[in-house]
Formats: structure tokens, C-alpha cells, sequence
């Protein structure tokens, strides 16, 4: 993220890809969400998934995953271009969350974030507010994913 005031609503960041992989698939689901349907393709078959679905939190924790890397990445090209990196700090916390439609091993997703509102922290003056729409599709463009986030951004001002 760029500091608090440099951010537009309205934009738009694309987070990049992620194919779901069986093996990583039960490998989340055995260590956090045991359902059967998550651990075996035969069990997801007798289900209105068809195959084995990938756990809604394996989903959001993909979405978390790229959304770090890009945040990362850009702060990279900050320090190399001899630029200010703003501080980021920790999410107050998320609304909204929505799985669309199942995740069958070997989709692949691809997502985005939307900076969807912003505000001036009340309590915090050197910090702002920023909301933001993380969403996923599938190879066929429909939602699969959505999640509004929101996180401490630093301002330039305080």
C-alpha cells in the first residue's frame, strides 16, 4: 500500500493467481477444517460439490497470501526507487465474507483487491482507515470469493 493520502478509491489491485492443488488442499484441511469433503474426492463427489472442495478458509487464506505478496512487492519498489514506505499496521477486522461458489481441486482462481472507502483514524491521527473489497474468480469469471477487509494505513501527514 501506498501512504494513507496517495490511495484512490476506486482502485483496483490485481493479486495475482492460484491453482488448487489436491495435496495442498487436504494438507490445510486436515491441519484446520477436518470436514470430509475437504479430505477426500470420493467424499466431495457424494455432495453438491461433485469433488473435493477446497475449504472456504484455504480460499481466504490464498486471498491473504497474495494480497501480502503484493503489498511486499510494492513496498520493494518504493525502497529501490528511494521512496518513503508507509508503515502498515494490523486489520481492525473483516465483513462480508461470502464463498460464491465451491473451489474443485484444480481451479484456478484469480484475484483482486478494490479500495472501497478510506477514512482518517479517530483515535489515531498518524494513522488512516482502508477498506477494501478482496474478491476471486474462477477460469470462467464467475465470483467465487469476496471479503471487505480493512487495515491501518499510516498518513503522511501525522
Amino acid at each position: 500500500m501506498l501512504f494513507f493520502e496517495d490511495i484512490e478509491v476506486g482502485e483496483v489491485t490485481r493479486l495475482g493467481s492460484h491453482t488448487f492443488r489436491a495435496e495442498a488442499m487436504i494438507a490445510f484441511a486436515r491441519a484446520w477444517d477436518p470436514q470430509p469433503f475437504h479430505l477426500a474426492a470420493a467424499a466431495g463427489a457424494r455432495t453438491h460439490f461433485g469433488g473435493l472442495a477446497a475449504s472456504g478458509w484455504y480460499t481466504a487464506a490464498i486471498a491473504a497470501r497474495l494480497r501480502a505478496q503484493a503489498q511486499a512487492h510494492l513496498h520493494e519498489t518504493l525502497r529501490r526507487e528511494g521512496k518513503r514506505v508507509p508503515r502498515i499496521g494490523p486489520s481492525p477486522g473483516f465483513k462480508d465474507l461470502k464463498w460464491l461458489r465451491p473451489v474443485i481441486a484444480g481451479d484456478t482462481l484469480s484475484f483482486q483487491s478494490e479500495v472501497i472507502a478510506k477514512k482518517p483514524s479517530a483515535n489515531r491521527p498518524e494513522w488512516g482507515l482502508v477498506f477494501t473489497r478482496e474478491s476471486a474468480r474462477d477460469m470462467q469469471g464467475r465470483p467465487t470469493f469476496e471479503v471487505t477487509n480493512c487495515v491501518f494505513v499510516e498518513r503522511m501527514e501525522a
